[in-house]
C-alpha cells in the first residue's frame, strides 16, 4: 500500500511540474510579445524612399553653465527602405556648412557663434562639410511609447564614425515616410572638446556640456 501511494505521489508531482512549466512558457510568450522583437540587420530590401531635403530638418541644442543655444543643420540627401511595412535600412547626409543659430537675434553675435561652430573648435565644416547617419540594425519596439523602432547605426562627424542607438518613430503611408527622434550624444566622442570638463580644468561658468541634443524630422517619398 505504501508503494502505491509513493507511485501516486510521483505521478502527481510530475503532472504539477508539467502544468507549471506550460504556464511559464505561455507567460514568457506573452511577455516577449509586448516588448522588443529581435534586432535584425539592415538589408535595404523593399521600396526605396528618397528624403525630401526641403521638408526635413535636424535641430540641435547645446548646453552650458550659463544657458543654452539652439539651431538647425540641413539634411542634404538620404534614403529609407521599407519591405512589407517594415523599416529595412537607410541613411541621410548632414551638411555642416549650413549650421544655423536660431536663438540669437543680434546679427553680429549670431554670425560670431555660427562661424565658431563651423570652426575647428567644433565641427570643422570646411575640412569635413558632410556628416552621415547610416542604419545598421533595427528592431520593432512594441512596448514603448517613445518610438515604434529601436535603431542602431553609425554617425559620422568630422570624419569620425561612432555607433549610436536610439528609439525612433517611423511611419509609411500613401507613398510617404516620416521619421523622427530626439537623442543626446557626447560631442567629445567626435573630437569636439572645446571647453569640455573632461579635458580642461577650472572652466567655471565657461564650461560647455559634453552632451548635446539632436532632434530630426525626416520626410521621404517613394520612388
Amino acid at each position: 500500500m505504501k508503494k502505491i501511494n509513493v507511485i501516486y505521489l510521483l505521478i502527481a508531482v510530475t503532472i504539477t511540474a508539467a502544468v507549471i512549466s506550460s504556464c511559464s512558457k505561455n507567460d514568457n510568450n506573452k511577455s516577449s510579445g509586448s516588448g522588443n522583437t529581435e534586432m535584425y540587420s539592415a538589408s535595404g530590401k523593399g521600396d526605396k524612399f528618397m528624403v525630401n531635403s526641403s521638408e526635413s530638418k535636424l535641430e540641435w541644442t547645446a548646453y552650458k553653465v550659463t544657458g543654452q543655444h539652439y539651431g538647425t543643420v540641413d539634411i542634404n540627401k538620404g534614403e529609407l527602405f521599407f519591405d512589407n511595412e517594415e523599416l529595412t535600412g537607410g541613411s541621410f547626409d548632414i551638411d555642416f556648412k549650413t549650421i544655423k543659430v536660431v536663438d540669437i537675434t543680434d546679427a553680429e553675435m549670431n554670425a560670431k557663434l555660427t562661424n565658431h561652430l563651423k570652426s575647428d573648435d567644433f565641427f570643422s565644416a570646411s575640412a569635413f562639410p558632410a556628416g552621415k547617419f547610416l542604419i545598421k540594425s533595427v528592431s520593432k519596439n512594441n512596448g514603448s511609447a517613445s518610438g515604434n523602432y529601436n535603431i542602431n547605426g553609425s554617425l559620422t562627424i568630422k570624419g569620425i564614425t561612432r555607433d549610436i542607438s536610439f528609439p525612433a518613430t517611423v511611419t509609411a503611408a500613401n507613398g510617404m515616410v516620416t521619421a523622427s527622434s530626439d537623442i543626446k550624444i557626447d560631442r567629445t566622442l567626435w573630437d569636439i572638446k572645446f571647453r569640455s570638463g573632461k579635458f580642461y580644468e577650472n572652466l567655471g561658468d565657461k564650461l560647455i556640456n559634453d552632451e548635446f541634443n539632436i532632434k530630426f524630422n525626416i520626410s521621404a517619398k517613394k520612388i
